[in-house]
């Protein structure tokens, strides 16, 4: 059986309303509140700073909330509920636990990126200062595959869904779902994906509480905790998993679930480390909140894999052999599982067309969110490392800002191009997914390196990555011919030849690139990464504030209203930027804020992935009834933390401006008392 073999639930009309719609509401958003930003704020749209880094005054709840948005793809949510059918409770654990190590990990590049190259648009401009060229041109060979591979499970996913559901062209999803993206994108730059990241963010987390308060309070089918530990109870007696403790649903002693762990925490590694998007968002930031809002970050975003599959995906295991389940009397065939219908068929069993809908929306909101990330990621990349540094080194910021837009729609286009051949030599989000990794993986500590580490030479970067590729596709690959006897779509994307590849690829990596630094190593004086873009027009705050101030003056004359600088929450702005800039000239503290995100980084990721799991495991404990009602409480308790920290901490963060915007509008005033 196909996932075409099943009758969609919506029509033809809601997927393309929902795809088309919301996109073009969305653009429409973005022009008004780039329009009040440009008015009403020192940072405009029009300045290649502004757009490509947010000015670098991102505060820590929009950060957090940038994180929990680009790290929510729509394998977070269709993947996550995937493991869970497939292994039970310990999959969305595993799946949540494996990813959320990398954001915390991260933290520490946050503060690096602060510490010695405060004015990079880019990570790969670290690179070619340090390195140059050839080290260059590799770096962005895995940072462009990266976003490739990540953009292309983002539209894999998503259009697999919308076809499911309401029986739309997948091809046709596939290029219309960045379409709107990209004109939103275009209208406000960096900023604007914050924005719409908070929007969406905030949109899927409302309706994953509707999916898990209508499981487990209120619906007809399951409605309460106890009735889920009752299905899942007797789906384990009808249908045991394998590598599971008597073959239940209920524990963490999973062994599937186990080693999807190992390759999701491999796998994510290189999609953190390697994805501009993440060091965009390190960059945008304020230099003394990076580090909360990564942390807080990882906090947030755990709750979307947890508390989503352990509602929908366990709600697929529970309904199985319910007629209302859309396969029944069939199970979910291999195809259908590795497509990720298992939370379309789970939402469409426990609330019929209204559950579909809000997955679609839930669906649509992570992938244009995910999507917003990777295309100014992208842009970045060719605007900065390609065109500024190899074709015209002297580019105007102007130039820059066209550059950029023109790089958003071409890799619209290439994201929608590459979901097409994926789609159409059969390979789904499930093998790319494991896959990717093992493509990536060998950089990642390479990267890490050449920020954090002064011995790392060009040899050892050089042969991390290369020798970290080989290394990583070789195992694989031969894994795969000695356990199945064949290479084929299904032997490659198992289990055990992904998690050979991608342990290979990130551990020869390791290796390779300090094995080799180690015999001689370098001394890098990072006072050289310091000096990128310093005396650059384009990245110079004071500059782009003059042109601003020519504005206001052009402004003042033509509409008679006060000068900018006059209001409230810019010169809240102007304050925080002296701060920073303080902050910035102060070693001490940035080093003390490096050992502060490392100690705590390194003791987060310990807790989450050994201290609670493996106890666990190893007692081969079996969820009681009890046990697993505080189970399902703490998820509730966990997206409810995340609804505040990506909902209302960036409200309150902002509130300086919200207080003027409103006086403005009701004429009460906006500017300071005198």
């Amino acid at each position: 059986m196909s996932s075409t073999d099943v009758a969609p639930i919506l029509s033809q009309g809601v997927g393309y309303g929902v795809v088309i719609g919301i996109g073009a509401f969305f653009t429409v958003v973005m022009a008004g509140i780039s329009w009040t930003q440009n008015r009403y704020t020192r940072f405009s749209t029009k300045t290649s700073e502004e757009f490509n880094t947010a000015s670098r005054s991102v505060k820590p709840g929009l950060i957090a909330c940038g994180v929990v948005s680009a790290w929510t793809w729509a394998a977070t949510l269709l993947q996550s509920a995937t493991v869970a059918y497939q292994y039970g409770v310990s999959g969305p654990f595993w799946y949540a636990a494996g990813a959320t190590v990398q954001i915390f990990m991260f933290s520490v590049l946050a503060v690096k990126v602060k510490q010695n190259a405060p004015m990079c648009h880019t990570f790969l401009e670290i690179v070619y200062k340090r390195y140059g060229a050839l080290t260059h041109w590799v770096f962005i060979f895995f940072a462009l595959a990266t976003n490739i591979l990540v953009a292309s499970q983002l539209l894999l996913g998503g259009s697999a869904v919308v076809t499911a559901l309401t029986g739309m062209n997948v091809y046709a999803a596939v290029f219309l779902i960045p379409t709107g993206v990209c004109a939103y994108v275009v209208l406000g730059g960096l900023r604007a994906t914050f924005l719409c990241d908070y929007s969406h963010t905030l949109i899927v987390m409302i309706i994953i509480l509707y999916f898990m308060f209508d499981t487990y309070t209120s619906n007809a089918l399951i409605g309460s905790p106890t009735r889920m530990w009752e299905l899942l109870k007797h789906a384990s007696e009808v249908r045991p998993v394998a590598g599971n403790t008597d073959g239940s649903y209920l524990t963490l002693k999973s062994n599937g679930a186990l080693i999807f762990g190992v390759i999701q925490l491999c796998s994510g590694m290189g999609t953190v480390f390697l994805d501009q998007g993440y060091w965009q968002r390190a960059i945008a930031s304020r230099p003394k909140t990076a580090v909360p809002g990564y942390i807080l970050g990882g906090f947030a975003w755990f709750a979307i894999p947890f508390g989503f599959a352990t509602t929908l995906g366990l709600s697929a295991v529970a309904l199985t052999d319910n007629p209302s389940y859309p396969t029944y009397p069939n199970e979910m065939s291999h195809s259908q599982v590795s497509s990720g219908l298992s939370a379309a068929f789970g939402a469409a069993a426990l609330l019929g067309k209204g559950g579909s809908i809000a997955l679609l929306i839930t669906l649509f909101m992570a992938v244009t969110s995910s999507s917003s990330s990777e295309l100014i990621a992208v842009s970045s990349i060719m605007t900065f490392d390609i065109y500024k540094t190899y074709v015209k080194p002297a580019a105007t910021p102007s130039e820059l800002i066209f550059v950029s837009h023109v790089m958003i729609c071409f890799f619209g286009l290439v994201m929608a191009a590459f979901a097409c051949i994926w789609n159409a030599v059969g390979v789904d989000l499930g093998w790319l997914f494991l896959v990717m990794g093992l493509i990536i993986g060998g950089a990642v500590f390479p990267a890490a390196f050449t920020l954090c580490w002064k011995g790392q030479t060009k040899i050892g970067a050089l042969a991390g990555c290369l020798g970290g590729l080989v290394a990583g596709v070789t195992a694989w690959l031969v894994q795969a011919h000695v356990q199945y006897g064949e290479l084929s779509i299904a032997s490659t994307g198992a289990s055990y030849p992904t998690l050979a590849g991608n342990m290979a690829a990130v551990l020869t990596g390791l290796l390779l690139s300090f094995g080799v630094s180690i015999v001689k190593p370098d001394n890098f004086n990072f006072d050289i990464t310091r000096t990128i873009n310093a005396a650059s027009p384009v990245a110079t705050p004071h500059s782009e504030r003059s042109d601003e101030s020519q504005d206001d003056k052009e402004k003042d004359s033509e509409d008679r209203q006060p000068s900018i600088h006059e209001l409230t929450s810019v010169q809240t702005e102007d304050r925080e930027m002296m701060e920073d800039a303080e902050y910035l000239r102060d070693p001490k503290g940035l080093q003390r804020t490096f050992y502060f995100a490392l100690i705590l980084s390194c003791t987060l990721s310990f807790i989450m992935d050994f201290l609670i799991p493996m106890p666990m495991f190893f007692s081969h404990y079996v969820f009681s009834k009890g046990f697993f009602l505080g189970w399902v409480v703490i998820g509730f308790l966990w997206v409810f933390f995340a609804v505040f920290t990506c909902g209302i901490l960036p409200i309150v963060e902002t509130w300086p401006f919200w207080v003027m915007l409103f006086g403005k509008i009701t004429g009460r005033g906006g500017k300071t008392s005198k």
